[in-house]
C-alpha cells in the first residue's frame, strides 16, 4: 500500500527548504566538511587506543618483573599510586634534591664565593640555617655549640694551639722533649718574656748566632726582625724568639719557602690530606750570610708575599718569578737530581707531626662542642703549612696559617686556590646529609621527650636487615674514591701509634713559670703533710718516752743542724745528757699530781686541710656549739613553729605515732587555747 502525498504539501515545503537554505553554503562543500570532522574523531581513536595499549604494556612489564622478581626501586609499590614513566622520576628525584647554603659574612675572599655558586650552594646570612659557615676568624664556643647536626664550619675549636707562634712553640717543645729524635724539625724556640733568662743565656754562650724575633700572634711578615743580641729586648715583651736558619736551600740565589696545603677532613678520628699543588715563595735579594750590614734587609731574609711584593725586583712570572707553583720547584730540584719522594715524604712526616701535637686539646675540644653530630663530621679546616728547607734538604715548620690568603691576584694564584677549594668541597661530599630529614628527627626527638611516648612504646618485631653504613664509613669511601688532587698523609699504617702517648701532665712544662709553679706545689704539698702529722701526733695519747730514744732523737737533730760543729760539742752534751738523766729520776720521785699538771693545758691543733679524718674536740669550741644550739632551739619554741608543724601535718594525716607521743604536747595547747577564746 503505497502512501501519496498532495502536490501542494510538496510543493510547499519545497519552498520552505529553499527559503531557510544560506545561499554561501552548498551541499558539496557541507558534505566535504563532514568528512574532515570523521577523519579526525577517527585518527583521536586511533591515538587513544594507542596509549592505551602503552599503558597495558607497563602494566604487564611492572606485573612480570613482579612476579619473576625483578622488582625496580625507582617505581611506586602501592597499588593505588600511579605508575610514572623511569625518566620522569629520575627527573623529580634531581629537582627534590635541597639546595645547599653557605654562610660567607665573615669571608672576605671572591674566590671562595665563586667555586661555592659553581657547586649550586646559595648564600645566606648567619640568622639562616646554613649548611656551611666559613669564616676567616676563628670559632668560638658559643658559635659551635649552638650549630645543629647537619651544619659544618671551616675550622676546628682548639686549632689554635698549632696555629699561633706562642702555642706552636710551646707544643713542639714539649714533644721534642718527650720524643727528641721523632721532632727535630723546629728550630730552637724561647717564649718572651717567661723564657727570657734562658734565651739570654744561650745567645751569651753563642755569640755567633743569629735570633729572628716574632710576635705571638702576628701575620704577613709583620714586627718581624733579626738580630744578634737579645740584650736590646725589653724583658716584658710578648715575643718570640727563634734561633735564625742561616743556611737555607737556595734556588738561583734566592731564598724560598714551600706553603703546603693541607685538609683535616675529621679529628676523631684523624685524616689528614695534602694537596699535592701548592705555592712557592721567593725572596727578592740574593741570600747573605747575616750580618750587622744585611740583618735589616726584609727582602732578603723574609720571603712572605706580603713583604715582597712592594720589592721593586719583584717578578711576576710562573716559571722564573718570585712565586711559583710546587710542580716548578719539582722540576728544579729534579734536574738538580733530588729524589723528590723522599724530599715529600719527609715534609708529610713533619705536617702530621705537628698536628699530632696538638691532637689530644684537638679532641677533647670537639667532643665538649659537637657531641650530638651523628650524621657528618662537624668541621673541617684548611691549613697553610711553611716548611724552609736547610742546605741539606731537611724540612723544617716555620709557622701554620689558620686561614691562608684565597686572594687570587695573579692567574697562577686562581689555578692552584680555585683547583683547591674545588677539590676539598669535592672530598667534603657537600650532599651527603639531608638538613630536611635531621631537622624532622629533631622534632621528633624534641616532641618523643616532651610527650613521653617513647617510655611504653610496645615493641613491633620487624624484618632483619642488613646493617647500614654508618655515616662515617660513608664519608671515608667518598674521600678514597674523590682525592682529586690530594693525597692521604694519614692514616698511614703504625709508624705514628707512638706519637699519641703523650703524657697528660706535662702540657706546659717548658716555661720558666710552669717550673716555678711545679716549686710552688711541691713546697705546699710538704707543708700539708708536715700539718698533717703534727696533728696526728696530737690526736695521740702522750707517753713518756725513754730516755734513750730522746738521746739518739737529740743526736740526730744536732747531726743535722750543725754537722760541721758537732766534734767540738761533744763534751758539753755528755754533761747536758747527765743533767738530764738527774732531772727525770727526780720527777718520777714526785706524786702523780705534778706528772698530770703539763697536760691539762688545752693546745689547739692546727688546722688540717683536705683531711679525711676527723678534727680534734676542743672543749671551748664545743661549748660554743652547745650555747648556740640552745639558742636556736629557744628561738624555735618561741615564735611557735613547731606547733604550726605539728598542727598541719596531723591535720594532712602525716604525723607518725611516735611524733605524736613526742609532740602531742602541741596539740593539747592549741586546744587549751581554743577553749579559751570561746570562753
Amino acid at each position: 500500500m503505497e502512501l501519496k502525498l498532495p502536490e501542494s504539501f510538496l510543493h510547499d515545503e519545497d519552498q520552505l527548504s529553499h527559503r531557510s537554505s544560506k545561499p554561501t553554503c552548498s551541499v558539496p562543500v557541507q558534505r566535504k566538511h563532514d568528512k574532515n570532522l570523521d577523519d579526525k574523531i577517527a585518527s583521536e581513536r586511533l591515538s587513544n587506543e594507542e596509549t592505551a595499549e602503552n599503558i597495558t604494556s607497563l602494566l604487564m612489564k611492572n606485573y612480570d618483573a613482579k612476579l619473576y622478581g625483578e622488582d625496580d626501586t625507582s617505581q611506586p609499590t602501592s597499588r593505588a599510586a600511579p605508575i610514572i614513566p623511569i625518566e620522569t622520576t629520575r627527573k623529580k628525584k634531581k629537582r627534590k634534591r635541597s639546595q645547599i647554603s653557605i654562610c660567607l659574612t665573615n669571608c672576605r675572599y671572591e674566590s671562595i664565593r665563586k667555586v661555592a655558586s659553581a657547586f649550586g650552594m646559595r648564600e645566606v646570612s648567619e640568622e639562616d640555617a646554613w649548611n656551611f659557615y666559613w669564616t676567616d676568624m676563628s670559632v668560638s664556643v658559643e658559635r659551635a655549640k649552638e650549630m645543629k647536626r647537619f651544619q659544618r664550619i671551616n675550622h676546628f675549636p682548639g686549632m689554635l694551639e698549632i696555629c699561633r707562634k706562642d702555642l706552636l712553640a710551646r707544643n713542639l717543645n714539649r714533644m721534642q722533649k718527650i720524643y727528641p729524635k721523632e721532632y727535630n724539625f723546629f728550630p730552637k724556640t724561647w717564649c718572651l718574656p717567661a723564657d727570657f733568662g734562658e734565651a739570654l743565656n744561650y745567645s751569651k754562650s753563642r755569640k755567633n748566632k743569629t735570633f729572628i724575633i716574632k710576635p705571638e700572634c702576628g701575620s704577613q711578615g709583620r714586627g718581624i726582625y733579626l738580630t744578634k743580641s737579645l740584650k736590646d729586648i725589653k724583658p716584658t715583651d710578648k715575643l718570640i724568639c727563634q734561633v735564625y736558619l742561616s743556611k737555607p736551600y737556595l734556588v738561583d740565589g734566592y731564598k724560598f719557602d714551600i706553603r703546603v696545603y693541607t685538609l683535616i677532613t675529621s679529628c676523631d678520628p684523624l685524616r689528614i690530606f695534602v694537596y699535592n699543588e701548592g705555592l712557592v715563595r721567593f725572596a727578592t735579594s740574593r741570600y747573605a750570610d747575616p750580618n750587622v750590614n744585611n740583618t735589616t734587609n726584609v727582602f732578603m731574609h723574609l720571603t712572605n708575599y706580603a713583604l715582597n711584593k712592594h720589592s721593586r725586583t719583584y717578578v711576576y712570572d710562573s716559571e722564573a718569578g718570585s712565586k711559583r707553583k710546587i710542580s716548578t720547584l719539582n722540576k728544579i730540584l729534579l734536574s738538580q737530581g733530588i729524589d723528590l719522594d723522599r724530599l715529600w715524604h719527609s715534609i708529610d712526616q713533619v705536617i702530621v707531626k705537628t698536628i699530632i701535637s696538638a691532637w689530644p686539646i684537638l679532641k677533647h675540644s670537639y667532643h665538649a662542642c659537637f657531641p650530638s653530630h651523628d650524621m657528618v663530621h662537624a668541621c673541617f679546616e684548611i691549613l697553610g703549612f711553611d716548611i724552609l728547607l736547610d742546605h741539606k734538604l731537611h724540612p723544617f715548620i716555620l709557622e701554620v696559617n689558620h686561614s691562608p690568603s684565597f686572594h687570587t691576584d695573579t692567574q697562577l694564584d686562581r689555578e692552584v686556590k680555585e683547583s683547591l677549594l674545588t677539590d676539598t668541597f669535592t672530598m667534603l661530599n657537600i650532599w651527603q646529609c639531608d638538613k630536611k630529614r635531621v631537622l624532622e628527627e629533631d622534632r621528633k626527638r624534641i616532641r618523643d621527650r616532651l610527650l613521653q611516648t617513647n617510655k611504653f612504646a610496645e615493641f613491633t618485631p620487624t624484618e632483619e636487615k642488613e646493617p647500614e653504613k654508618s655515616p662515617w664509613q660513608t664519608q671515608i669511601q667518598w674521600e678514597e674514591t674523590h682525592l682529586g688532587n690530594f693525597r692521604r698523609v694519614y692514616p698511614v699504617g703504625e709508624q705514628y701509634a707512638s706519637l699519641f702517648q703523650q703524657p697528660s701532665g706535662s702540657l706546659y712544662s717548658g716555661t720558666a713559670s710552669s717550673r716555678a709553679r711545679g716549686d710552688c706545689t711541691r713546697i705546699q704539698r710538704e707543708e700539708f703533710l708536715q700539718t698533717k702529722a703534727k696533728a696526728e701526733a696530737l690526736k695521740k695519747p702522750s707517753q713518756p718516752k725513754p730516755a734513750k730514744e730522746a738521746e739518739k732523737k737529740a743526736a740526730d737533730e744536732a747531726g743535722t743542724c750543725a754537722p760541721a760543729a758537732a766534734p767540738r760539742a761533744r763534751p758539753r752534751d755528755r754533761d747536758k745528757r747527765k743533767d738530764a738523766d738527774k732531772d727525770k729520776v727526780k720527777l718520777s720521785t714526785k706524786p702523780s699530781a705534778t706528772q698530770n699538771a703539763p697536760v691539762e693545758k688545752e693546745i689547739k691543733p692546727p688546722y688540717v686541710v683536705c683531711s679525711f679524718e676527723p678534727d680534734p674536740i676542743v672543749e671551748k669550741e664545743e661549748r660554743e656549739r652547745v650555747n648556740l644550739l640552745a639558742q636556736r632551739d629557744f628561738l624555735i619554741r618561741s615564735y611557735g613553729m613547731l606547733e604550726q608543724i605539728y598542727l598541719v601535718m596531723k591535720k594532712m594525716g602525716t604525723l607518725r605515732p611516735e611524733d605524736e607521743r613526742k609532740y602531742g604536747v602541741y596539740g593539747r595547747l592549741s586546744v587549751v587555747s581554743n577553749t579559751s577564746k570561746i570562753m
